[in-house]
């Protein structure tokens, strides 16, 4: 299964200096039940895009959290064994992210990531500016959750693998 995991620039670095994203258990995204039966007339390609754009949005949290961190968004696309992930199965009323949330029981091997997706450096303003509006937009305010939305307007770059050390 392919699963989108929330990152940072220094979790990254972590991450290739030791061949291993965790420690277990992880929190990512992928295209889920709940995600299917939400996004109904979306095509395979769709529904990883919104898996991969929730796994975006974790990220700012993950930014958020670790206030010296570069403000560039990453995600890492890894192929994981089903059996080692799993999800809420079933539940209707599952809302907006939390549609694509799996959680993921096992480290990440290196050689099970396929690529990474990071910010361009241009997005750093936009996503510094979401990170500051995030507890606004949590508590509703609209204006708030405009610009957290905001940093969805920069597309995430497409690295390789082999690519990825040279943004540590």
């Amino acid at each position: 299964m392919r699963v989108y995991l929330p990152s940072t620039l220094p979790l990254l670095a972590a991450a290739h200096a030791a061949r291993e994203a965790g420690p277990a258990p992880l929190s990512g995204h992928a295209v889920t039940p709940a995600l299917r039966e939400w996004y109904a007339g979306g095509d395979l390609e769709e529904l990883e895009y919104a898996a991969l754009t929730a796994a975006a949005r974790a990220s700012l949290r993950l930014l958020a959290a670790d206030p010296s961190a570069p403000r560039r968004r990453v995600v890492l696309a890894a192929e994981i064994p089903d059996q080692s992930v799993s999800w809420a199965r079933g539940d209707a009323s599952i809302d907006g992210d939390d549609r694509s949330l799996v959680e993921i029981t096992a480290l990440v091997p290196w050689k099970r990531l396929a690529s990474g997706h990071v910010d361009d450096p241009a997005a750093v303003p936009d996503v510094t500016a979401a990170i500051e509006a995030l507890p606004a937009a949590d508590a509703g305010d609209d204006d708030a959750l405009f610009t957290v939305d905001g940093a969805e307007g920069h597309e995430l770059l497409w690295y390789a693998t082999q690519e990825l050390q040279h943004l540590l």
